[in-house]
């Protein structure tokens, strides 16, 4: 599916609603539930190809999955590539047209809470490198996400990286982590008709709260991978009549993929 059509569902006048899948298998079942479009989680993907998250996953390997992701999909299809795969600008360029050959429609790429300027090189090289093939760039501010910074410091933070990222050729901005209704007004107001991303946190506002603050799309992050890997650990230990193993949660799984050598 296009780039054009994922880039519309973000101005349909209702909040965008990605739930993430990690593998073919659950990409195609987000469909069948009635997703309007697929968007990966960059942690699931690693730990479905034996990786820990973080940046650890080889780009062939990430590649390989969302080539498999979109076979299977006649929705649009966004791949959350953490930092490009690469600290070169013109590398992650080639990576993302690679990505866009595959069948994507859109990309998030962070900046990992450092330097702004670094990821504004990257979506240049990007655009560069698509030579005018459309895609849609989301790109996240991991301010929030990381703690480092709150309240006014992290709106005014956010809106000063939102408007280099803009001015070098992202669509929408991600900002993980939000979750304050004014927060999140203020920073919409500031973006004017780029989209607002967040992304599910516990006491998150309602999908409508969402909308009326000027959210324009949110994501499940981790939240679906997170229940199905702790959904297989319970039924695994029910089925061998064991007791049940303790709660699967995002750092206990990672550490096993780090231990297994990832």
């Amino acid at each position: 599916m296009s780039a054009s059509r994922f880039r519309e569902l973000h101005h349909n006048g209702a909040l965008l609603v990605l739930p993430n899948a990690w593998d073919a298998g659950s990409a195609v079942a987000i469909q069948h539930a009635g997703a309007p479009a697929v968007a990966t989680t960059s942690a699931g993907v690693a730990w479905a190809c034996g990786w820990p998250d973080g940046d650890k996953l080889p780009a062939g390997e990430m590649l390989g999955a969302v080539k498999r992701m979109a076979r299977v999909l006649s929705v649009p299809l966004s791949a959350d590539i953490e930092e490009g795969c690469a600290d070169d600008p013109a590398e992650v360029g080639r990576f993302v047209a690679s990505l866009v050959d595959a069948g994507v429609a859109g990309i998030n790429i962070e900046d990992g809470g450092r330097d702004a300027d670094a990821l504004a090189a990257k979506i240049r090289a990007i655009r560069t490198a698509l030579g005018g093939r459309d895609l849609y760039i989301n790109a996240r501010t991991d301010i929030y996400l990381r703690g480092i910074a709150s309240g006014d410091a992290a709106v005014d933070e956010v809106i000063r990286r939102a408007g280099l990222f803009r001015e070098a050729g992202a669509d929408g901005l991600f900002a993980p982590g939000i979750a304050v209704p004014d927060e999140i007004r203020r920073v919409a107001k500031a973006l004017g008709d780029m989209p607002l991303n967040v992304m599910w946190v516990p006491g998150l506002p309602s999908h409508a709260e969402l909308y009326a603050a000027g959210a324009r799309r949110l994501s499940a992050g981790i939240a679906l991978a997170i229940e199905a890997y702790a959904g297989a650990a319970k039924g695994a230990a029910g089925f061998m009549g064991t007791a049940e193993v303790a709660g699967l949660s995002y750092p206990v799984l990672n550490a096993l993929m780090a231990g297994a050598g990832g």
